[in-house]
């Protein structure tokens, strides 16, 4: 592990698990060192433990890893942490008072006050809320999490509208693939042929984690957007890749270059050089029948959102239609780029022989066909 970060994965047999498993495969700063899971996989090659749902090999080197308790003796500094979140209310705080910097994918202190839920191309100021957790003065160990697979894309599209006009009003339904439901899901017999207009307590989250990433941060805790916001939520037969159809009212008067112009220019992360941040964030599709998520999940390696149709709202002021990744942006691959800009900010504590900046910074290109194949 020569000159990377030592990286622990908790719940590592789960879906979202083996997505970090495939995306950190000869990452430039990290590599997996720790993998751990539910009790009747303790003790066993990961190989064993795991069934294997993704259509890339599982390396060779992480079959062969033995899988962990779930208990941070032993683990690295670094946990990627994807678990219920019932579980996550038990086991990452225990993580991070044992001095873990704990990047989560759970729900279960997203709305925590003190807890910076993040997405660096929107907030990444509301990090400095880690100095307000009792275990970083205590232990040094944090935790910080990404938001629901569906919010990530609604943000990151609205976050670049709401800095130049103002946001007032927000409307949103979605079409959310099946892989969001994890393995084995959705049953079959519920989902072909079909459309199920709720996902549990999916809307309540999209609503509430939309204000708290648009607001500020201001003193010891986040003050969320004041705009009012109602989301409607469905499953769909599709596999990977969440639609969104949204209305938006804005404070400011915009027209259609306008809007276009700011998706255009929103690149907070340029110059940063992270090796997962997307050189183009938010990517306009000039199609009249674009996004779709065959065609456009994978743009940036699945870390892009994609939007399309812009047109007038006869309600509200303009709607769109977005595409976003729900495993890769929505999921592992926004707890990868989390730590990224952690390690950039010097948050990550020690790493074993670590890198020069100017070695570390390199951009990471991965393979073209397994990124088709994501």
């Amino acid at each position: 592990m020569q000159n990377k970060y030592p990286i622990g994965i908790l719940g590592a047999t789960g879906m979202v698990g083996q997505r970090y498993i495939q995306l950190l495969a000869d990452h430039p700063w990290f590599e997996v060192a720790w993998l751990a899971a539910s009790d009747r996989s303790s003790g066993k090659p990961y190989g064993e433990a795991v069934k294997w749902r993704l259509d890339t090999p599982l390396p060779e080197k992480i079959a062969k890893m033995p899988v962990s308790p779930a208990d941070p003796a032993g683990a690295p500094r670094i946990i990627f942490a994807s678990v219920d979140a019932a579980f996550a209310r038990e086991l990452e705080p225990k993580f991070a008072d044992a001095g873990c910097a704990v990047l989560s994918n759970s729900s279960a202190f997203r709305m925590t006050p003190n807890v910076p839920l993040v997405i660096p191309e929107v907030n990444a100021d509301h990090l400095q809320l880690i100095e307000e957790q009792e275990s970083r003065k205590q232990s040094g160990g944090y935790m910080v999490t990404n938001p629901n697979c569906s919010t990530i894309g609604l943000v990151m599209a609205l976050k670049p509208l709401e800095e130049r006009f103002g946001i007032e009003q927000i409307f949103v339904t979605t079409m959310q693939a099946v892989s969001g439901a994890g393995y084995p899901g959705v049953a079959s017999m519920d989902i072909l042929d079909n459309v199920v207009p709720y996902i549990g307590s999916e809307e309540e989250k999209m609503e509430a984690e939309t204000l708290k990433l648009l607001g500020k941060s201001e003193g010891h805790t986040v003050t969320p957007l004041n705009a009012g916001i109602t989301a409607h939520c469905n499953r769909v037969p599709v596999v990977d890749g969440h639609t969104e159809c949204v209305s938006i009212k804005f404070r400011k008067t915009a027209t259609r270059e306008q809007i276009l112009a700011a998706w255009d220019e929103f690149k907070p992360l340029a110059g940063m050089d992270l090796p997962f941040a997307p050189k183009q964030p938010v990517q306009f599709a000039e199609q009249p029948d674009r996004p779709q998520p065959r065609l456009d999940r994978n743009r940036e390696r699945g870390m892009a959102v994609t939007v399309g149709r812009l047109r007038p709202c006869n309600l509200l002021d303009w709607k769109f239609v977005l595409l976003s990744h729900n495993t890769v942006r929505g999921a592992a691959g926004a707890t990868i780029l989390n730590a990224e800009l952690l390690a950039s900010l010097g948050k990550l504590g020690v790493q074993a022989d670590r890198q020069e900046p100017s070695d570390r910074s390199r951009r990471w290109e991965p393979d073209t066909e397994t990124i088709a194949r994501t």
